[in-house]
């Protein structure tokens, strides 16, 4: 009996229902290949990644590349559900060949077997399927941006996401989609919160009145106003909220939304190379600003605007005209200094990355939190947190030596793979979403039920909205907690990490310093400073398989006792 293996793949949960998507082509694989005596006995399903992604870069994709090379894997063929779901543009021709260099069959409904690689037809018929499933990705694109653009433009739709700070959001009346209104889903436009919508007002006059950014959330957050981070915690729980910085004076200042207007499109997606040097690792997706000439308008002001067009308009031109001195008096900065902790080294006070700088032609690193945030008594933060890179270097290399040895690497996995059967605050976090998230559909079936029986549809309505906006936020909260959610270490990672990593320790007791940072990545290494205590804190987390714990790598001063 022919033993295959299922490969599919389906878009995001939002778009579609993942477990339909996989019963559907795993339908059809088994209706092609069980008259033929075949079984499934493996799959690689993924659920939640683009098809623009090449099969490397798709985690189950790319495990069925990897299990090709394997003699002992298991099955003798592959089986696809639906090839447009699978592969995408040219990536056929850039996979099929692997599948005929190892000797695995590739079976496709489409061609009523496996794919004979001499023959033509087959070539042309899944080249053919790779365009047209490229060719429906730019369709969708382009119907749902103009579409999106004409409500904007025309009907001054309000467009979904987090209402800016100074409004909030109310009901606009039932959706026009009926399968939506249906389902319970209601329109919504922006109306002026009573808490904050001042705020703003008083931020732009004192903006036009001469004061800077700074000067603006100085004077915020000596009144007791709150951010918008510490007005709305359950959207802004990764952000301290302790004071107003420079950055959310300036998001205010350039929101044209306050002059009543819906404005769309000021942001887009940009597909750019990943390698220019390989191709086939296709494209990421960037975002980018558009100019103020390439944003939509509507035509008509569709809200209770909270400044004037010509305050919004004098205010662009301040901050232009500022812009252009600043760019003109700006010394170009020098970018050949490599620094071994960029990126990978916090404040232990703020939680904010330190920035690399030099000082008298040595590497350091300083937090600067009140250069942009103004002072406030719930966070006592120094002017400035600073620190040699030369104090942090040799400790940090000595302890990197002593854990990671090839006598000792196999022990410090072991005992770090244990840690890991605890559980952690983001299995917890995981926990709780999908308890929410299940209580939530349970109330949804009661207030359908009550719908039918003949409650108050507007008052059913309310409720059934309420616990769709709770489940969403779950859901968020869900995909947050198993995103950074750690992975446990099999037996065969940690004799395969014990011969990589031990090299490694190698390779970094000779390395320079300023070429050092690739190596602490591999290492995984997180550190976190505490001038108070004259402490670094580092997390080991190696090549991104798994959270390991705190090891306190003791006093910055290495000739203390």
């Amino acid at each position: 009996m022919p033993r295959f293996a299922f490969a599919g793949r389906c878009s995001t949960e939002d778009l579609q229902d993942p477990e339909t998507s996989r019963n559907w082509q795993l339908t059809r694989a088994r209706a092609l290949i069980e008259p033929a005596g075949g079984e499934i006995v493996a799959e690689y399903f993924d659920s939640g990644h683009s098809r623009a992604l090449p099969w490397k870069r798709r985690p189950q994709a790319a495990a069925l590349l990897t299990a090709l090379r394997d003699p002992h894997r298991g099955f003798d063929a592959v089986v696809i559900g639906e090839p447009q779901r699978t592969f995408y543009g040219n990536q056929f021709g850039n996979t099929f060949p692997l599948f005929t260099h190892f000797n695995v069959p590739l079976w496709v409904p489409e061609i009523g077997g496996p794919i004979d690689p001499d023959n033509e037809a087959h070539d042309l018929v899944m080249s053919v399927f790779g365009g047209m499933s490229k060719g429906e990705r730019n369709r969708i694109k382009i119907r749902v941006r103009t579409a999106m653009g004409s409500q904007a433009k025309i009907e001054g739709r309000f467009l979904g996401g987090r209402p800016p700070y100074g409004y909030r959001l109310t009901d606009a009346g039932p959706h026009p989609n009926p399968a939506k209104a249906a389902d319970g889903k209601r329109l919504h436009r922006l109306e002026p919160d009573p808490d904050t919508a001042w705020v703003v007002v008083r931020t732009f006059t004192e903006y036009l009145e001469g004061k800077g950014y700074y000067a603006i959330a100085e004077g915020l957050t000596r009144d007791g106003i709150p951010c918008p981070s510490a007005y709305d915690r359950d959207r802004n729980r990764h952000r301290k909220g302790h004071a107003w910085c420079k950055g959310a004076v300036r998001a205010i200042l350039v929101n044209p939304r306050y002059t009543g207007h819906e404005v769309w499109s000021k942001q887009r997606k940009d597909e750019v190379l990943l390698d220019i040097d390989d191709v086939t690792l296709g494209h990421r997706t960037k975002m980018a600003w558009n100019t103020p000439e390439q944003w939509i308008w509507s035509a008509q002001p569709v809200h209770q605007p909270l400044i004037s067009p010509t305050t919004f308009a004098h205010a662009q031109a301040k901050r232009h005209a500022r812009s252009t001195q600043t760019h003109l008096e700006r010394k170009p900065r020098p970018t050949t200094r490599g620094y071994a902790l960029r990126g990978l080294i916090r404040c232990a006070i703020c939680q904010r990355k330190m920035q690399g700088t030099f000082n008298n032609g040595k590497p350091h690193y300083r937090c600067r939190y009140n250069a942009e945030y103004a002072k406030n008594a719930a966070l006592d933060h120094p002017l400035t947190v600073y620190v040699r890179e030369e104090v942090i270097l040799p400790e940090l290399d000595k302890w990197i030596a002593k854990a990671f040895a090839p006598g000792q690497l196999t022990a410090t996995l072991q005992a770090m793979r244990q840690a890991q059967s605890a559980e952690s605050p983001t299995t917890t976090a995981a926990a709780a979403a999908r308890r929410t998230m299940a209580e939530c559909d349970r109330r949804i079936v009661q207030y359908r039920a009550a719908l039918d029986a003949g409650t108050d549809p507007k008052l059913a309505t309310e409720w059934i909205n309420q616990a769709q906006s709770e489940k969403a936020s779950a859901r968020q909260d869900l995909l947050t907690a198993t995103a950074i959610q750690p992975e446990i270490l099999t037996e065969d990672q940690i004799k395969h990490m014990v011969s990589g990593l031990g090299s490694m320790t190698d390779r970094l007791l000779t390395t320079a310093s300023e070429h050092k940072r690739p190596l602490y990545e591999s290492f995984g290494l997180a550190l976190t400073l505490d001038m108070q205590k004259r402490v670094v804190i580092v997390e080991s987390q190696p090549a991104h398989t798994c959270t390991y714990g705190k090891c306190p790598r003791g006093d910055l001063n290495p000739h203390a006792r």
